[in-house]
């Protein structure tokens, strides 16, 4: 029996990189562009958000939460330059982009699938690392096959393996852009033409492809007290990798096991994880899966995964850099800041976030980087103390010989007027 989604959603995220010298320009062309609005976080309109991130963590990525009023007001009325001295101080930045239209678009596949785009997001870091996150969903069908072929193209457009794919039957009906190429070219036109390409493909960034976070709701009908998750593995294990419908899978039972989390804390609900994608899947047997839950996984979840995201990113350039051996001095300062403001060990107090973020940094081995850079950061820095300390010995070398040598000279002179 086929797959019923009742509800569902795919946020498509990538990674760019900003220079940091070029920062504050990004942002002055962001703030100059009408299409481009500040997201603004308050603790009253946006209370589980507030309540979800402990202190230090909505500080350093929502620092907003602690303006008032007042403040708000006031930066909104700040001519383009003000706002963007005064932004550029922030760590972070989040900026949401309003099409002139709603957009429609169609995947010609076999009787196709329209999607819509409903969210577009900037994610600025003071450190250059961004994020462009896109949030589509299907109209118009609740076949599960859908669902899992669409995610599988989509996540490859503008990336090193859409060479190997052909893309010749993917269209998009829209009043926005006229066909996927345009689209393509919009992507391209927001993180392209600022970003440093080659550092991405020198620091693993998915090769410009996209990261996957969907969500779905299944119809009970196939997810119930009598209808077992394990005849939904299959099915599962294709939608949190975002492999497409016909895709044979021989995955062994560790792999299966690292993949799928199921949720204590969540009833009729499934997690599954991979290095380049995060999939949620549940059922509509029970209400909260598509009141609550989808409202949170886009919000808090969702931003859960970005931490992780941009501590991986942050922490695979500091590797590179001392791999590299470039300025040292500022890269160890860099380690030292990231230790310092971004190494959180907990950025919430919820016991299924805590759930969720140590999964996450698990997946992505932040703990395995951060201790391989540590161990070269201080080989590194005993290196450079030795190399110190030889030089400071030939200089007191020198200074003992040319000292030698002026007491010589001395002597002689001393000996000589005697005479």
């Amino acid at each position: 029996m086929e797959l019923k989604v009742k509800y569902q959603y795919t946020y498509f995220i990538k990674p760019f990189l900003i220079k940091e010298n070029k920062y504050e320009k990004y942002l002055f062309s962001l703030l100059s562009n009408k299409n481009y609005k500040l997201k603004i976080f308050e603790k009253e309109r946006d209370l589980n958000l507030y309540s979800y991130f402990i202190q230090n963590a909505r500080e350093y990525f929502f620092p907003t939460f602690a303006f008032s009023k007042g403040n708000i007001r006031n930066l909104e009325e700040m001519d383009i330059k003000t706002k963007t001295k005064i932004l550029s101080k922030f760590h972070c930045n989040i900026f949401e982009y309003k099409f002139d239209s709603k957009i429609q678009g169609k995947i010609s596949d076999e009787k196709g699938i329209f999607f819509n785009i409903s969210k577009v997001q900037l994610i600025c870091f003071d450190s250059g690392i961004c994020f462009f996150v896109i949030k589509t969903y299907i109209e118009d069908s609740e076949r599960f096959t859908d669902l899992l072929n669409f995610n599988y193209k989509f996540k490859d457009i503008n990336s090193d393996f859409s060479k190997l794919k052909d893309f010749s039957n993917i269209k998009i009906q829209t009043g926005k852009f006229s066909n996927m190429d345009e689209l393509s070219e919009f992507i391209d036109k927001i993180i392209g033409t600022n970003s440093d390409i080659e550092e991405l493909k020198n620091i693993d960034l998915y090769n410009k492809r996209f990261f996957v976070y969907s969500y779905c709701c299944i119809d009970q009908e196939n997810w119930n007290n009598v209808t077992d998750f394990e005849n939904l593995k299959t099915d599962f294990l294709k939608f949190s990798h975002a492999l497409p419908s016909g895709k044979t899978i021989d995955f062994d039972l560790q792999e299966i096991n690292n993949t799928i989390k199921n949720a204590e804390k969540f009833k009729y609900s499934a997690f599954g994880f991979t290095k380049q994608s995060m999939g949620l899947m549940t059922s509509n047997i029970d209400i909260y899966n598509y009141t609550k839950l989808p409202f949170e996984y886009e919000n808090e979840y969702l931003y859960t995964l970005i931490i992780c995201l941009y501590q991986r990113i942050y922490l695979k350039k500091l590797e590179r850099d001392f791999k590299d051996k470039k300025d040292i001095l500022k890269t160890r300062q860099n380690f030292s800041k990231f230790t310092k403001e971004i190494w959180m060990n907990e950025i919430t107090n919820s016991s299924k976030g805590t759930i969720i973020y140590n999964q996450l940094k698990e997946n992505f081995e932040l703990e395995k980087i951060y201790v391989e850079i540590k161990n070269k950061y201080n080989v590194i820095y005993k290196e450079l103390n030795i190399d110190k300390e030889k030089r400071a010995n030939k200089i007191i070398l020198i200074i003992l010989a040319i000292s030698i040598a002026f007491n010589i000279i001395n002597f002689i002179t001393l000996v000589n007027i005697l005479k």
